[in-house]
């Protein structure tokens, strides 16, 4: 029972972690890289599909993105759906290519995405937090149950602590090389 517990509860915390970094990826720096562009929805004949269905996505440079549509009347699609995303992005289309250029990060915008990258973090934290204290009240009812001896709960308390320990540290990690990423000019 207690290693099932630990293990979900790893499992969970990992969960968090990816979460995280799909989340980091999604905060723009000042160099280009295709997965920039993965959560971009494009109208293809009526229905919003992901842009890399129905186009080609590559790095044409360091700051700039590449994205050639496989069909010829899909190019003004595509530059419409990455002009009208969140990511304040101004692509432009020559011949088949569209070309979606990065844009220097100004100082203080660096330092904007630097608290959205530590809001991210401390939000990981918390889920990281609040699965260390479901699995303890898990442990706890255990014990309430007699399915396990207090001193089996003390140590799965140790345990759901340590690993708990590991995954914020790890988070911390994260936050650190985004930042140092975000601060590089």
């Amino acid at each position: 029972m207690i290693s099932e517990l630990r293990k979900s509860t790893e499992d969970r915390m990992k969960k968090s972690l990816d979460a995280l970094k799909n989340d980091l990826q999604k905060v723009r720096t000042g160099r280009a890289h295709t997965g920039l562009l993965d959560h971009i929805q494009v109208d293809y004949y009526g229905s919003m599909v992901p842009l890399s269905q129905v186009a080609n996505v590559t790095l044409v440079d360091a700051r700039t993105i590449g994205v050639q549509p496989w069909e010829k009347k899909m190019v003004p699609v595509v530059e419409k759906a990455i002009r009208d995303s969140d990511l304040g992005l101004n692509p432009a289309t020559m011949g088949e290519l569209v070309r979606v250029p990065m844009p220097a990060l100004t100082e203080e915008r660096r330092k904007e995405l630097i608290k959205v990258v530590r809001g991210e973090g401390e939000n990981a934290k918390v889920a990281v937090r609040n699965l260390r204290r479901d699995a303890n009240t898990a442990l706890k009812d255990a014990v309430k149950a007699k399915t396990i001896s207090e001193d089996d709960e003390r140590r799965a308390q140790d345990d759901v602590q340590k690993l708990t320990d590991r995954y914020v540290a790890e988070i911390d990690k994260m936050l650190a090389a985004k930042e140092a990423e975000l601060l590089q000019v």
